[in-house]
């Protein structure tokens, strides 16, 4: 694969996460949805992407204005479970989602090469992994958020689970959920909220312990989009 530093080869089409909200969840037509009660083997669609790389499409460079631009690794981890998704829960001190799951992640500085160098640089201040535990397969489309964001989701995969450091100040734990978990319709359930004076459709997953919504839901698609499962 290409060099996943060169910024160049990385062009994409802002998502509106208001509007990715409203989309039918887990409904494929392509035959491999996952059904209630069944299970799924996604290995093959993950490692033909470690293999070969999510597919890029076609992307525009435009940018809208008036966003914070972030990036967040989507860290897919091989364990004794399979496929896993590593996930983060943001401490009540942060500045923003508070409380809050979500991918490691954070607003580009002026020192990061480009937007996958934010990813990773952040992914090794909030839970300590390495740049060279990690393997870029691919960025997902750009995301808007209400809040304000520009979102840059940067898909990373490891062959094994590393040690991890959470920062204390940021996070408050580090956990990992198979990716086959995501594909249960079982696990997802939608609220209707007004947002900007609209009423939208929200999308969220429980894991019991855990509740998963808003970017990271969509990135979480995404991602399952990116690989075939959806």
């Amino acid at each position: 694969m290409a060099d996943p530093h060169a910024s160049h080869k990385y062009t994409h089409v802002p998502l509106d996460i208001q509007r990715l909200h409203t989309a039918p969840t887990f409904a494929s037509s392509r035959g491999v949805g996952y059904l209630q009660g069944m299970h799924y083997d996604v290995s093959q669609y993950v490692e033909k992407a470690i293999r070969t790389g999510l597919p890029v499409g076609r992307r525009s460079r435009s940018r809208p204005e008036g966003y914070r631009q972030a990036g967040v690794l989507v860290p897919i981890v091989r364990t004794e479970a399979g496929y896993e998704l590593l996930f983060t829960r943001r401490t009540e001190e942060v500045e923003t989602h508070k409380g809050q799951v979500s991918f490691p992640g954070g607003v580009i500085d002026p020192s990061d090469k480009d937007i996958v160098d934010t990813a990773l640089r952040e992914a090794e201040e909030e839970i300590g992994v390495e740049r060279s535990q990690v393997n870029i397969i691919g960025v997902l489309d750009d995301l808007i958020t209400p809040t304000g964001f520009l979102i840059t989701p940067v898909v990373g995969y490891m062959a094994s689970l590393p040690v991890l450091n959470p920062n204390p100040l940021e996070v408050a734990e580090a956990f990992h959920i198979p990716l086959e978990f995501f594909l249960d319709p079982a696990n997802s359930r939608m609220e209707k909220r007004e947002v900007d004076g609209k009423v939208r459709e929200v999308w969220f997953f429980d894991s019991g312990k855990h509740t998963i919504w808003g970017a990271t839901a969509v990135i979480t698609r995404s991602l399952l989009m990116g690989f075939g499962l959806l």
